[in-house]
């Protein structure tokens, strides 16, 4: 059996064991599709799709990722090609102009700082977000689902997730109305998932998705 096939069998068995032992959640895992993590490459780019897909339906994030793809004849363009993209065109793709601001703004931190994902890949997960967040345009649930859907981070927990907040509100019978009282008991709960809580948000995400 090949190294990697042995190791994301392994690391499924692992996360599926531990998150096991809540038994809210076992409900879920009982008839889940296995989750596995993955790695995108350049991380610059993805910030981009992700500040271009936000608070859009999966469809009209696609035809916008198609124009950007075809801004630059289906090249994968450098943070230099896209900072020398008059404002204007890149907007004319379907972004608000903050968003084209936004992108800007990260295309000129990742060369004005040298980021590169061999840089990024070193930095702990705190690291990330404090380093990310420092870009206008960007917070914390951006830099989380960066780490979670492009870097493959095994132990985030995206508090701040609508998703996530709907979906433990209703399993584990947790109060809303007191918004900080609803966090700390959501990270109570996910403490308990630990080192595997990305596992954890992704089984609760696709089951909100199949409800």
């Amino acid at each position: 059996m090949p190294c990697d096939s042995y190791h994301l069998i392994h690391k499924k068995l692992e996360h599926l064991q531990h998150l096991s032992k809540d038994k809210t959640l076992k409900n879920i895992l009982n008839t889940a599709q296995p989750v596995v993590l993955s790695l995108r490459k350049n991380i610059m780019l993805q910030l981009c799709y992700s500040i271009m897909s936000q608070q859009l339906s999966t469809k009209v994030a696609k035809v916008i990722h198609d124009r950007f793809t075809a801004l630059f004849n289906g090249r994968t363009p450098t943070s230099t090609a896209i900072l020398s993209m008059p404002f204007e065109e890149l907007k004319s793709i379907g972004l608000s102009n903050a968003k084209t601001l936004y992108i800007k703004n990260v295309c000129a931190f990742f060369s004005e700082e040298k980021l590169t994902d061999a840089k990024l890949k070193k930095m702990g997960d705190e690291e990330v977000v404090a380093c990310l967040c420092q870009i206008k345009g960007v917070g914390k649930w951006t830099v989380e689902m960066i780490l979670m859907f492009a870097m493959g981070r095994e132990d985030v927990f995206a508090v701040d997730d609508l998703g996530i907040q709907q979906q433990m509100a209703r399993l584990y019978k947790i109060d809303t109305g007191d918004k900080k009282q609803m966090k700390q008991r959501m990270q109570e709960i996910a403490n308990r998932w630990s080192p595997y809580r990305t596992y954890a948000c992704k089984y609760l995400w696709n089951a909100k998705d199949g409800q």
